[in-house]
């Protein structure tokens, strides 16, 4: 299993932003274990707190912008994928202005400053997503494609082709994060000559210089053209020189350092789906409104199969039969409330009940109506999270589970007899030091019955 992770101390660099061309000064400090990725802005009252989510993206014309009740921070993909990158899961990243400093245009500072303070294991288990079916999205329009695959890793195979002669069609593939820091980071950030006077009328690139972009052309310069860039980014005319198509006389990294920079970019997008992915991500002509548009479509696929409906098919054998589950649980007649449990695994189980009018609460609950009291239907649930929960440690029947709380219980539909309970738990956050949360939902049929957040305390049986 993969560990969370961190860095050992905090990294500081500054630098001006690309489009503002403000200088600010970062800090990425440590934080603990699923803490995620937040950003702070210290340069406003209170400090304000975005995280880094791609639910609060707000712009993505020229970079990737989150915003949160009117406070922005620009400019956030090589930063972010630079963590991701590096397998860094929880950071809080403390700025004084609203952009990221563009840098050299890559992601390479950021990797090198982090490597140079090293990285930190969290001892707690990380909490990816593998795509399990084919997510697709298309934008025909832009001849943008994107799809993902299952596989064991994260992976990318990346096409470009923007119909120039100057770049032609190029390629990229990332097989294992592990090869970000050499192969990918080191790629800077690339723009067209015919573009520069279009984001200079949107009062953008103000940050922008021959240091930090490539810049390419499809033709030639004429003696004048050459002056008024020189004059444009305060060079003298010597030291522009087309080669091949390039304005500036920077060597490039790769042949295909474009191709590779925008992996780059697919990178840092894709980690505001909030957690490490792992599958194959084949896209062509990708940008950050795509890259967004991608990632929602991600994140609404873990958010669905989170809430996905439990199928139970009873010709199939259960997990558990209740004779396995009398030995884990220490509940008997008529307090033993499931009867059987149809799936586990590390971070959920489902657990089945089935109501009958023979369940002596119903006597008195209600004679003329009766309805199964929330409070067992709570305690059915609580149940289930014990098979769970002593699934975490050696020899599960010298311990018990002992619920301390319940939150933000919602009974939505009475159960009464006839009805078939699914009882779907999942762990809300790992388990540390024997603290189990869950939350739990209660299906009949596809409908909710009730919902609720537990936390439960596992604990060693005295020895008789």
């Amino acid at each position: 299993m993969e560990i969370q992770k961190t860095l050992r101390s905090s990294v500081t660099i500054s630098g001006c932003g690309l489009h503002t061309g403000m200088f600010v000064t970062v800090t990425i400090f440590p934080a603990s274990a699923d803490t995620g990725i937040y950003f702070k802005r210290v340069d406003i009252v209170d400090a304000p707190i975005i995280r880094a989510d791609v639910d609060n993206v707000s712009d993505t014309s020229r970079g990737t912008i989150l915003e949160v009740d009117g406070v922005k921070i620009w400019t956030v993909e090589h930063l972010l994928a630079s963590l991701r990158g590096l397998g860094i899961d929880n950071a809080i990243i403390e700025l004084d202005g609203q952009e990221i400093p563009i840098l050299d245009g890559s992601a390479r500072p950021w990797v090198d400053a982090i490597k140079k303070v090293g990285i930190k294991d969290l001892e707690v288990v990380s909490k990816s997503y593998t795509i399990r079916e084919p997510i697709v999205y298309v934008d025909k329009e832009a001849d943008i494609e994107m799809m993902a695959f299952p596989a064991d890793d994260f992976q990318v195979t990346l096409l470009i082709d923007y119909k120039t002669k100057v770049l032609g069609k190029q390629f990229a593939t990332i097989r294992n994060l592990n090869d970000f820091a050499t192969e990918i980071a080191p790629c800077r950030t690339f723009v067209f000559l015919h573009e520069i006077e279009i984001l200079l009328k949107n009062n953008l690139i103000k940050g922008g210089d021959l240091d930090n972009a490539l810049v390419f052309v499809d033709r030639l310069l004429k003696p004048d053209e050459t002056e008024r860039l020189a004059r444009l980014f305060n060079k003298n005319t010597a030291d522009l020189k087309v080669e091949e198509g390039l304005l500036n006389n920077i060597q490039i990294h790769f042949d295909n350092e474009p191709a590779r920079h925008k992996l780059l970019d697919f990178i840092g997008d894709l980690a505001l789906v909030g957690i490490p992915l792992k599958g194959h991500f084949i896209t062509k002509r990708p940008g950050h409104k795509s890259n967004v548009a991608f990632a929602k479509l991600i994140k609404k696929q873990i958010m669905e199969e989170k809430n996905k409906v439990p199928v139970y098919n009873p010709d199939l054998p259960p997990v558990y039969d209740i004779n396995t589950i009398k030995t884990l649980l220490p509940h008997r007649h008529p307090f033993l409330l499931i009867d059987k449990i149809i799936e586990v695994g590390d971070e959920h189980v489902v657990g089945i009940k089935n109501v009958t009018m023979n369940e002596p609460f119903f006597e008195g609950h209600f004679p003329e109506e009766p309805v199964m009291p929330g409070v067992l239907v709570v305690e059915a649930m609580g149940q289930t999270g014990g098979i769970l929960a002593l699934r975490s440690v050696p020899d599960p029947e010298k311990y018990s589970t002992y619920f301390v709380k319940f939150d933000n219980v919602k009974f939505r539909n009475k159960i009464v007899p006839g009805d078939t309970l699914i009882l779907k738990m999942q762990l809300s956050n790992p388990i540390r030091r024997g603290l189990v949360q869950m939350h739990g939902t209660v299906f009949v049929g596809t409908k909710i019955a009730v919902e609720a957040d537990l936390m439960a305390q596992i604990v060693k049986n005295k020895e008789l």
